[in-house]
Order: structure tokens, then sequence, then C-alpha cells
């Protein structure tokens, strides 16, 4: 339990800010958006946890500390107001003039972003769902070259769904396989799209591919000990734009629960703390080496959800679907990964 002390501890704050927003109604909301965040997240807390194995003491205190507030007020706060900002030509944020117009007229102006969203909820919720096509296009080929980043290695020895990964590790023989995947990924499914919808589908798909190489490759910019490994600052760039693309999706979908961007980041901001107390407790307790397909199965569930993000141009899928797929890999990598371990008396294949 000493690994979701801080967990409860801001859940137990969290919640009372949400009874003083919006009383019952607003702590019902904001419980169920944390419950909703973790359960669909888990495959983050994984992916974070084969990451975060490689670094030392230092960096996984600034990744529970700083990491957190850039996935709560940043991911979930901060990010949707820039991209409505950007969408309706308006100002993030309050200035001065907004404060002195108040002053003379007593009514506070909607002529900034955040004004908008506690003013208009509807208009802002409205204007951030327009965009959906771009952040499920940079999402998913972000996350889709994740998904093949782990899987596309002719060295790799281990399997678990072994005639898939067989081939996709035969793929490594190519040079940057994993890009020229997710670029044919993208032409093929704008193809099948209007030409409007797949020029911006796909101008935000090559922005999503884009970072992943940059990040990807940051380690060895600024000296990191190898993007292999994803070490220091490149690690922590890399795990905050993983939590943007697992996340933001997320922000979109709990607007259909309230519109009150104060709930949505408490409820969400829950969810992410435990989130990262999980990734914490595999880290440390060597879950990953104890399960040896649990990593698998936890990029299998990118997988899913870089396809589902992909297809959101064409086609909704229900969040709990995502989620439900995402965590059945992982529970039947888990007991597989059970069963095969020396101490079960099942002998391990590859």
């Amino acid at each position: 339990m000493r690994y979701f002390y801080s967990s409860f501890v801001v859940t137990l704050c969290g919640l009372f800010g949400a009874w003083l927003l919006a009383g019952w109604a607003g702590l019902w909301i904001a419980f169920n958006l944390a419950l909703l965040e973790t359960s669909l997240s888990f495959d983050n807390a994984v992916v974070n946890a084969s990451v975060l194995k490689h670094w030392d003491e230092k960096w996984r205190r600034r990744f529970l500390l700083w990491g957190m507030l850039i996935a709560v007020f940043g991911m979930r706060v901060i990010f949707p107001l820039i991209i409505v900002a950007v969408i309706a030509g308006m100002a993030p944020m309050p200035g001065p003039m907004a404060l002195w117009e108040y002053l003379n007229t007593h009514i506070w102006p909607a002529h900034d972003v955040l004004s908008m969203a506690i003013i208009q909820p509807d208009r802002y919720a409205a204007i951030l769902s327009s965009a959906h096509i771009e952040v499920t296009a940079f999402g998913g080929a972000f996350l889709l070259l994740v998904f093949l980043n782990f899987f596309i290695d002719y060295e790799k020895d281990t399997h678990w769904f072994a005639p898939l990964e067989h081939i996709l590790a035969k793929l490594g023989r190519i040079e940057m396989a994993a890009v020229l995947v997710s670029l044919l990924t993208l032409l093929l499914l704008a193809a099948s799209m209007p030409i409007a919808t797949a020029q911006r589908f796909l101008v935000a798909g090559l922005w999503g591919v884009i970072v992943f190489i940059v990040v990807d490759g940051l380690g060895e910019v600024i000296g990191d000990e190898g993007a292999a490994a994803k070490t220091g600052w490149a690690g922590f760039i890399y795990l905050e734009i993983l939590d943007a693309s697992f996340s933001f999706d997320g922000v979109l979908g709990a607007f259909a629960l309230t519109k009150n961007i104060f709930l949505i980041a408490i409820g969400l901001g829950i969810g992410a703390m435990f989130v990262r107390s999980f990734t914490l407790m595999l880290v440390e307790k060597g879950t990953l080496n104890a399960f040896k397909y649990l990593e698998h199965g936890a990029f299998w569930a990118i997988g899913a959800l870089a396809a589902v993000m992909l297809l959101a141009a064409q086609m909704h899928v229900p969040e709990v679907i995502t989620g439900g797929v995402a965590a059945l890999l992982i529970m039947l990598s888990a007991l597989h990964s059970w069963f095969i371990r020396p101490s079960g008396g099942v002998s391990s294949s590859s």
C-alpha cells in the first residue's frame, strides 16, 4: 500500500474539491472519471514501467512530481485550452484587459478560451471536439510507432503471439520498417476518406510520426545514455507525449459526463495519479521481470488503441470497449506469464 498513499491523499483532496465545486453530483462525477481513467490506463502504467526500469531514483522522483503536474494540468487542462485557442483564434488565458473590462461593466468577457470554458462550456466542448480528427490521427500514429518499435526487432527472441510477433520481428531487417509501416497505414486509411478529411488526417498523422522520430532520437542529441533505453530528459519527454496520446481521447470522452473542465481535471488527475503509483510499484517490485509476457500484453493493448484512434476519423468505438480489449490482453498475458513460471512447473517456449 505504500505506493498508493499519495494517490489516496490526492483522491481525498480532489473529491473534496469536487464537492465544493458542484456538491454531491460533482463528487460522483469526479469519482467516476477517476475510476474510468484508472481502469482504462493500466496498459499505460505497464509501458511506463518498461521505460522507468532503466532510470535511476532521481529521475523516477522527477517523473512522479513533475510528470504528475504536467499530466494533470498540462495534458488535461492547458493542452486542450491551447487546441481550442488555435482553432478559435483566441487567447488561451484572460489578460489584464479582461479584468479592466470586468471592472467597468461588471460582466466577465469570454474573449479567451479559459473564460469560454467556464462561462460557455458547451461552446468550448464543441470546438474541442471539432479537432477530434487531428487529435486521434496524431495520437494514433504516435502509438502505432510505439507498438511497432517494440515488436519490429529481428534480435527479439521472446514472443507471446508467436506467429504474428515472428513476422513483425523479421521486418526488423528492413531499415526504418516501423516508420514505413506507419506511413503506409496512414496512406491506406486516408485513401478511403473524403479529400478534406484525408488532408487533416494525413497532416496530423505525419506530425505524430515526426514527433516520435524526434523524441526517440533525442537521447543521443542531448547526451542521455541512449534512445533505446530512453533515460533522462529523452525518456521524460517520451513518457509525457505517450501519456498525452493515451489520455487526450479520454478528455474528449469526459465531456459526456460533464462540461465542467475543473471536474474533468480533478477526476482524470486522480486517475493519472493512480496510474503513476501502479507504474512505480511495477518497477520497484520487478513485476515485468517476474511476468514474462506482461509487457507484450501492454504493447498489444497499445496497438489496439492505436488502431481505434486511427479508425476514429470514420467510425466511433466506445471507450469502454477499447478499455475492455486492453484489459483483456493484459490479463491474458499476465495469466500466461504466471503459468509458465518455473515455480509453476510448466516449461517456457518462445
